[in-house]
């Protein structure tokens, strides 16, 4: 007796509905992923793109990402108190000279005194009255595992933008995670300019850079990046 007995019209008409489902439901996956790299969205009067980047991007061809319509750019330069981005003098000598205004961020990490961490941006960026302000990336994905009270990390960050913006002459941009904000409230106290992250919708309010998603293409960038509008 043939032990492979075929299966009943039933279950292979289960599977054709099965794959077919699969099928449907990946088409709109697969064109929402082809869409979303190249989405740019409309600019109101006054406003820009952008991106902001680090060593994840990798070596950058800055003369094709301005030809790309790119006007601005932030560049990580350091993190804590020691780390500086590998890629960060290439990414911002190499900006300069394609004619892409270009500032510097910092990622502060909640295990190391504001004081410290300033000293350490201060040393890695060049000094530029052209640059754009300074800004501080804060949010806890990434960050050290030290959860300290709020009041520690307000001082901390007072200490750090104090320094920062007295050796710059410039007011530092606040680019402030939902779970940052959510766990230390800095934005109201700080009372600094606000870069606002939001999935592809125009964030409501005060914002001085929305950065509008990770998934971006732009010519000269290899990887997948930041895409930014800036106010001006």
């Amino acid at each position: 007796m043939d032990g492979s007995a075929k299966p009943s019209r039933r279950v292979q008409r289960l599977r054709l509905w099965i794959l077919l489902a699969l099928i449907v439901s990946s088409v709109p996956m697969f064109l929402w992923f082809s869409w979303l790299p190249s989405c740019r969205p409309g600019l109101k009067e006054g406003e820009t793109y952008g991106i902001d980047v680090s060593h994840h991007q990798g070596s950058i061809d800055w003369r094709r990402v301005a030809a790309d319509g790119i006007t601005f750019a932030y560049i990580k330069a350091t993190e804590g108190g020691d780390l500086v981005d590998h890629r960060f003098d290439a990414n911002w000598f190499g900006a300069d000279a394609a004619g892409i205004p270009r500032g510097a961020y910092h990622f502060f990490t909640l295990c190391v005194p504001g004081a410290v961490q300033a000293q350490n941006f201060l040393n890695a960026v060049p000094s530029d009255p052209s640059a754009l302000p300074p800004a501080v990336d804060l949010e806890l994905t990434g960050n050290c595992a030290a959860r300290p009270s709020p009041t520690r990390v307000r001082a901390e960050l007072t200490d750090f933008l104090d320094a920062v913006e007295s050796a710059t002459g410039r007011t530092a941009l606040l680019y402030v995670r939902s779970d940052f904000e959510s766990e230390y409230q800095v934005i109201v106290p700080m009372h600094r300019p606000l870069w606002v992250a939001m999935f592809l919708r125009r964030p409501s309010g005060t914002w001085h850079i929305w950065q509008v998603d990770s998934y971006a293409r732009v010519d000269g960038i290899d990887t997948r990046v930041d895409l930014d509008v800036s106010r001006g």
